[in-house]
Order: structure tokens, then C-alpha cells, then sequence
């Protein structure tokens, strides 16, 4: 095989088309292989990890640990609503600090990838575009047009120019090895034909034109021009290849599992078949995966898309919401990165050979000049196998792949687990107690003086321009004494029909009833008898969104809040319509009030004691609290709750909906077999949410001002405040199965062990569990299997107890003898943590 023909990135435009033009090496290339860093081909392990999703006080730890966990690349999207709040007014500060989250990666010594799209999707609130975009005359989103082009690359520009100043493009010496411009628009793009397509050639085009020195891609784009490279996105992509044989086969989303959405279940996607997944991509010419996400965080705010996301954006990532590592999963990725690493040289060398092994099993076999990395895989999702390679005899667990970077020695099958797990408890803060304040939001009345009143009903998101989820809708209707129902006692039917995403009907001042749609349909229609009385009747409707959609055709079109009809049946005069009437809209009092902070929160007065209000609707309630020693991240514990809204000294926590419970499928779990969001669910029956996460770096040592804005009616003395830690540790290990860590240490010798370790100031104080035989179940619910080894309890209680780590090698002798030979033994343990 001849030289590669490297790809540089000093781009010039020539009349219509690209070409590749440079006179000296560029820092960042490609070839058909991989990238090229500074002349040096590499497999690129990436993980995304949203700088507004957390604090820049949390950002060094995660970034170390995504290091730790053998990541190159740290993968961020760029997100535009953030940052351009306002026409040409820019943020870039706190959370939004991007070029301080930019820097604390590059100096981790890590490299990035910068989405900067400016479309995000990512459940994101309006996919990232800032709302006064819908606003501007003549708009259509994401197509071949002219406003919305300008818009788009005056902050594509924008963001390339303060990289280009802070010189964080790797062609001056920074962390940026690549860039993204659009994000899946492929499907938009088929769907709208011509217009999508010039567009596309548009976008390419002036993002070449900005002259980054790093290359570009599409993501979901099988059309990219040259020379963007189009991507995968999925749970899957071993069967994807770029649009032309001069790219590399990138996978820019490795799904980790899916979002979590009010009203649905918690997603999970099980460490085995993500690891499978990402060596099948491997073995199959894959150069650079991205997991999305690494580190999901948190939907601060009311930055949450969807409509109907979730606060929480855990992603059952490798990294927690609260910043912890998720074991095993992020353990096993990090030895399947170290292993991938071990075959790089083969890897970015040549192309792998293939030869089957049997029905369903396959040798990817990469053989340099200096170095040899094979891939075994078993396809199957029900039988383990024995195979043959290179005339020595191999078990293949059912769906899985191992690696051999000497093409001799298996240090890793991503079915056999050998990282520890880790279980995690939620733990009331003994020291910290609320007493709560209320204060009662009335509802709104189309006579009250702040009201402005037009005639028919207006959009929601046009009156608000989505500073706020809420918008009362208000009109009156007269009553006469001789209406029918006032006899009969047949109250008449309101139906009211909204475009979403949540409703509360007042009558005279009192709930009648409420509606909210889904994250399937957010539209609902509420529909019910309210009572009525003699004179003027006040209705009063309060309209609630729950984010703007982040996906989809049109954005210029999306719509929220009470469009009609709204109708009122069962009176004299039979069927009314009270959409053209006069209706009065205003904000919630609260908000207006600032009731959020410390300065708003002394312009009212507030009930206390016996008097605080409890299972109401339209309550706010505050307490002040000192915070709590240690430094394991908290939550708020809002079970007792219905919807609403939380704030911490002033930050936006974000929405709480612990009333909506999951529904869906909840069932046992295999790793095996294809994956899709729906397969491996938990919550079922329970709240989507029940805990909050609450930065601590939003902390002062006292004082701390706690405001929940409750919607529905619940019960504020029941929050708590909660940290999150691990309670115990457990190892599952297989005797035969490969250490990777063993491997490393000892020249070849892949010996299996069980490695423990309890977090940061904690130490093993009991062994809760050991056996060595054939044990059952999994971590907190380990149980001896019909053959135990009757010494299994004293390795470990030797070599762990009161140590933060540990390590036992797994073999019989070490248990005091082979308790039943002939049989695939493993070692099961639990140790606490304290």
C-alpha cells in the first residue's frame, strides 16, 4: 500500500467548486484513515460534554475525569440562543463562558470538537436558535433564505472570530481539531427538496470560507460537500461509510442511551452493548466516535426543548448529572478505549482483512509491518462460542467482540465486565431543615388593571417571546338569572384547545381543572362542566409551555398557548364561541415581582406557621438554609410536589413535574440484541424526576435562599435536601477473564482481578457480600449460587477493609481451592462504603 495522499486544511476557494490548495503542511488533516495531528494519523475517542449543562466550577473534574476515562476529545455544541439573547447582544459569561470551558480542556490536554452548527437540536430549547429569530421579517428556518442565512453566518462568524482571537484552532496552537457546521440536516434537506440542498452547498461553502485551519463535518449529511466530511449519528454505525473514499468513518453521536421526557421512563443502555457497538465501528475502518452524551448535566433554567424534556439530561452517560462516574459503565469504556489504544498502530496503518469464524462470527484482522490487532465478534445474541483463530481455541460470549492487540492475547471482551459497579443512594441531609413561607398568586381577572385586552386570542410565544413558561388568558361572560342550568343544576361544558403545552382553568377565582399534552403531542384540550353563577363570571386560563420544540420542520411556524376554539355549551342561547371576544392577557404577579430573589422576596408579605398554605394551587414558597459540610453534590428531593418551577439564590434550578408519572415499559434488561431507546426502561409507575441537582458552587456557607413556584398544589414541609454518594462497591468478574489492567503490568499476562475502589474520603468498612463459585444476581443484590469456595470472605476482608482501593486476583487458590471444578466460575462482591 502506497503513502497516504494527507488531506491539508488550508482552504482556498476556486470560482464554484473546493479544492485543496497549501503551501506548507497544515496542523489538522485527513485522509481516508483518520485525522492527522501535526503529521501523526490517530484514533480519536471523543465524548460530549455541554459547557451550560454544568458549572465552570465542575468543569476541570469532569474533564479530568473524561480523561481519566481515556477520552482525546471533548465534543460541545455552540449554543446560540445562549449567547445571542438579543439581536447583536451578546452573553458569554458564567455558564456561557466558552472560550474559559475551551481553555480548561486544552489545558487537561485534551483536544475539541466545536458544533458550532448554529442549529443544536441536542433537546435544547428552540434546538438552540435564539427566539427573536421567528421575529425577523421574512424567515424561514434552515433553507435557502436570505434572512435566515445572514443571521446564521453573522454568528457562525462570530464565534470562529473570538476562537480565532483567543487562538484556540489548532493551527495556532490551540485545542480545536474540528468544527461542525449545521447538524442533521439531511432529513431536513430530503424533506424540502432544492431549497434544502442549495442551502446545504451554501453552508458548506461559508464555513470553508472562514479558513479555520481544522476540517469541517456534517453530521446526517450523505450529500457534504467536498471537503466537509459527513458523519454518523446513532445507536449503531458500523455499517456507515463517509460519501467519499478520501474521508475518514467518523461517528459523531454514540448514542449512550436517550433523554429523559415528563411523563416517560428513565432510559438506560446497558455498558455491554455500547462497548460492543463502539469496537464493531472500530473493527469496521472507524477512526473517531463520539459518545453523546459523556456528561449530560443539567437543564438549568428553562433551557430544556422538546417540548416536555426533562430537567434532568443524565443520558445514563458515563459521567453522571451530579458529576460521578456511572460504574461500570464508565469503567468498562475506559478499558475498552485502553485496549482500542494498544491496536492504534494497526489500526491507522492499513485495512482490516476479514475471515469468518462461523455462522455468525467474524476475524477483523489489522497486520502492519510492526504491529497486529485482531477483533473477534460473535454476532449471535443468544449463544456464548468457542471459535478458532490463528490454530488457538476462543469463547465468545453471545454479542460481543474481543480485542487482541498482539492478535494472540484477549485483554478485553465487551461482554465480560471487570470494571466495579458502583451503588448510588440518595441520602437526606440530617442537618439541614426548611421552614417554608407561602404567599398565594391569585388568579388573574381580565379586569385587573395591568391587563392588556384585545379582541381574539393571541399566540403565546408572540406576547412573551419566551421569557416566561406562563400567560394568563382572561375574559368574563354574564350570566342571567332565567339560564336553564341554574335549575337544572347542569353546569355548562367549557372546552378550551391549546396548542400546549399545559393549562390551568380558574373560574371566579377558583380551579376548575387542568390539562397538559405530551412530549408525543403537546397540544391538549381541556373539556369540562364549571360552575357558573348569577352575574359576571371571571374565567381566567393559565396558559404554561414547557419549551419550544428543538426538532423538525419550520421552526418559523411553531406555536404555543390557548388557540381556540374555546367554546361554552349547555347555556340558552346553546353553543358559544368565545374565541373573538375580548381577551385580557398578563404575567404571572410572582414573576413580575422578581419573587425569585432576595430582593423580590421583601416586597410581599408571606404566610408562615399555621397559616402556610399547603396542597394549593398558585403557591410560592421560600425558606432560607445554610449549606450543608462535605462536598458530595445535592439534590432537592420534590416527590411531595406537583409542577412547577425552583430557584437558588436567584439561579434557575429548573422545572420540577414529579405529579407527571412514567408511563411506558419497564422490563428486565439484556445487554444483548439490538438497542433502542425504548429496550431497557426504569421509573415506570414513579416520577420522571424526583431529585433536583443543585451546583454547589450556587452555595454561600449561609443564607441560602431557597423559592419553589408550585403550579398544581403539594406539599412543601416534605422537600429535603439530598446528597448523592456511593453506598457500595461490587465487582463481578469471570476467573478466565481477561485484565486488561493485569495485562499492562504484567507483560502479557492478562490474570483476571477484582479492583474496588470507594469515592474520594470514604474507605471500605464491610464486605457485604463475596463469593467464589457461582453466585447470582447483580450489585445490592448478590446471592450464592449451589457452589461457594468457603474462604471467598477472606481475600477481601484482608486486602480491602479500611482501604479506599483495592485489588484481588480472581483464581481458586485464592479462595481456598476449586469449589467445583469443570465450571465457569466468577467472583461476586459488595463492599461498603463509609
Amino acid at each position: 500500500m502506497g503513502s497516504p495522499a494527507f488531506l491539508t486544511i488550508k482552504i482556498f476557494l476556486l470560482a464554484v467548486s473546493y479544492s485543496w490548495v497549501s503551501s506548507v503542511t497544515a496542523s489538522v488533516s485527513y485522509d481516508h484513515k483518520g485525522i492527522i495531528i501535526n503529521g501523526q494519523r490517530r484514533i480519536l475517542i471523543s465524548g460530549s460534554i455541554h459547557y451550560p449543562r454544568s458549572t465552570p466550577e465542575m468543569w476541570p473534574d469532569l474533564i479530568q475525569k473524561a480523561k481519566d476515562g481515556g477520552l482525546d476529545v471533548i465534543q460541545t455544541y455552540v449554543f446560540w440562543n445562549g449567547h445571542e439573547p438579543f439581536p447583536g447582544k451578546y452573553h458569554f459569561k458564567g455558564r456561557y463562558d466558552l472560550v474559559r470551558f475551551i481553555k480548561v480542556v486544552q489545558q487537561a490536554g485534551l483536544y475539541v470538537h466545536l458544533r458550532i452548527g448554529p442549529y443544536a437540536c441536542a433537546e435544547w430549547n428552540f434546538g438552540g436558535f435564539p427566539v427573536w429569530l421567528k421575529y425577523v421579517p421574512g424567515m424561514v428556518f434552515r433553507t435557502d433564505n436570505e434572512p435566515f442565512k445572514a443571521a446564521m453566518q453573522n454568528f457562525t462568524e462570530k464565534i470562529v472570530n473570538i476562537m480565532k482571537v483567543e487562538k484556540l484552532f489548532k493551527s495556532q496552537g490551540g485545542p480545536i481539531i474540528l468544527s461542525q457546521i449545521e447538524n442533521e440536516f439531511g432529513p431536513v434537506e430530503y424533506e424540502i427538496g432544492n431549497p434544502g440542498k442549495a442551502y446545504t452547498q451554501w453552508a458548506a461553502k461559508m464555513a470553508v470560507g472562514l479558513n479555520t485551519g481544522v476540517p469541517w463535518v456534517m453530521c446526517k449529511q450523505d450529500d457534504a460537500p467536498d471537503p466537509i466530511i459527513n458523519t454518523c449519528n446513532g445507536f449503531y454505525c458500523e455499517g456507515f461509510f463517509p460519501n467519499s473514499n478520501t474521508k475518514p468513518k467518523m461517528w459523531t453521536e454514540v448514542w449512550t442511551a436517550w433523554y429523559t421526557a415528563f411523563g416517560g421512563p428513565v432510559p438506560h443502555r446497558p455498558a455491554e452493548d455500547l462497548a460492543y457497538a463502539v469496537a464493531r465501528f472500530i473493527q469496521n475502518k472507524g477512526s473517531f466516535f463520539n459518545y453523546y452524551m459523556y456528561h449530560g448535566g443539567t437543564n438549568f433554567g428553562r433551557t430544556a426543548g422538546g417540548p416536555f424534556i426533562a430537567t434532568s439530561y443524565d443520558y445514563d452517560a458515563p459521567i453522571d448529572e451530579y458529576g460521578i462516574q456511572r460504574n461500570p459503565k464508565w469503567g468498562h469504556l475506559r478499558d475498552l478505549h485502553r485496549a482500542i489504544k494498544l491496536c492504534e498502530e494497526a489500526l491507522v496503518s492499513v485495512d482490516p482483512t476479514v475471515m469468518s469464524l462461523g455462522r455468525n462470527q467474524e476475524a477483523h484482522v489489522f497486520k502492519a509491518q510492526s504491529s497486529c490487532a485482531a477483533f473477534l465478534a460473535n454476532y449471535d445474541p443468544t449463544y456464548s462460542l468457542n471459535v478458532t483463530f490463528r490454530n488457538v481455541l476462543y469463547e465468545l460470549p453471545p454479542w460481543s467482540v474481543s480485542i487482541l492487540p498482539d492478535c494472540k492475547t484477549v485483554v478485553f471482551n465487551t461482554a465480560r465486565v471487570g470494571a466495579q459497579s458502583s451503588l448510588m443512594k440518595m441520602i437526606d441531609v440530617k442537618d439541614v431543615t426548611f421552614s417554608w413561607q407561602s404567599y398565594n398568586e391569585v388568579p388573574a381577572a381580565a379586569d385587573d388593571a395591568d391587563a392588556v385586552t384585545v379582541v381574539g386570542l393571541l399566540e403565546q410565544i408572540n406576547v412573551t417571546r419566551d421569557n416566561s413558561d406562563y400567560l394568563w388568558y382572561m375574559t368574563s361572560i354574564k350570566i342571567e338569572p332565567d339560564e336553564g342550568f341554574l335549575k337544572n343544576g347542569h353546569y355548562p361544558l367549557l372546552t378550551v384547545m391549546s396548542a400546549g403545552h399545559a393549562l390551568l382553568v380558574f373560574i371566579n377565582g377558583q380551579l376548575e381543572g387542568k390539562a397538559y399534552g405530551s412530549i408525543d403531542d403537546p397540544r391538549l384540550t381541556f373539556s369540562d362542566n364549571v360552575k357558573l353563577d348569577v352575574g359576571i363570571n371571571k374565567i381566567s386560563l393559565l396558559s404554561v409551555a414547557l419549551g419550544l420544540p428543538n426538532v423538525g420542520l419550520h421552526f418559523e411556524l411553531r406555536n404555543a398557548g390557548v388557540l381556540g376554539p374555546v367554546t361554552l355549551q349547555g347555556l340558552n342561547q346553546g353553543k358559544i364561541d368565545l374565541s373573538g371576544w375580548k381577551w385580557s392577557y398578563k404575567s404571572l404577579k410572582g414573576e413580575a415581582l422578581n419573587l425569585h430573589s432576595f430582593g423580590g422576596i421583601s416586597s410581599i408579605e408571606w404566610a408562615e406557621g399555621s397559616l402556610l398554605a399547603q396542597n394549593q394551587p398558585l403557591m410560592w414558597y421560600n425558606t432560607n438554609f445554610d449549606a450543608p459540610g462535605g462536598n458530595e453534590p445535592l439534590a432537592l428531593d420534590m416527590s411531595s410536589m406537583g409542577k412547577g418551577q425552583i430557584w437558588i439564590n436567584g439561579e434557575s434550578i429548573g422545572r420540577y413535574w414529579p405529579a407527571y408519572t412514567a408511563h411506558g415499559t419497564c422490563n428486565a434488561c439484556s445487554y444483548t440484541g439490538i438497542y433502542n431507546e425504548t429496550k431497557c426502561q426504569t421509573n415506570c409507575g414513579q416520577p420522571s424526576e424526583r431529585w433536583y441537582h443543585v451546583p454547589r458552587s450556587w452555595l454561600k456557607p449561609t443564607g441560602n435562599l431557597l423559592v419553589v413556584f408550585e403550579e398544581w398544589g403539594g406539599d412543601p414541609t416534605e422537600i429535603t435536601l439530598v446528597t448523592r454518594t456511593a453506598e457500595s462497591v461490587c465487582a463481578d468478574i469471570f476467573e478466565g477473564q481477561p485484565s486488561l489492567r493485569s495485562w499492562l503490568v504484567e507483560s502479557g499476562k492478562a490474570l483476571p482481578k477484582a479492583h474496588l475502589s470507594c469515592p474520594p474520603g470514604k474507605k471500605m468498612s464491610k464486605i457485604k457480600f463475596a463469593s467464589f463459585g457461582l453466585p447470582r444476581g447483580t450489585c445490592g443484590s448478590f446471592k450464592e449460587g449451589n457452589c461457594h469456595a468457603y474462604r471467598s470472605y477472606d481475600a477481601l476482608e484482608k486486602n480491602c477493609i479500611g482501604q479506599q482501593s483495592c485489588s484481588v486476583t480472581v483464581a481458586s487458590e485464592v479462595f481456598g481451592g476449586d469449589p467445583c471444578p469443570g465450571s465457569n466460575k466468577k467472583l461476586s462482591v459488595e463492599a461498603a462504603c463509609s
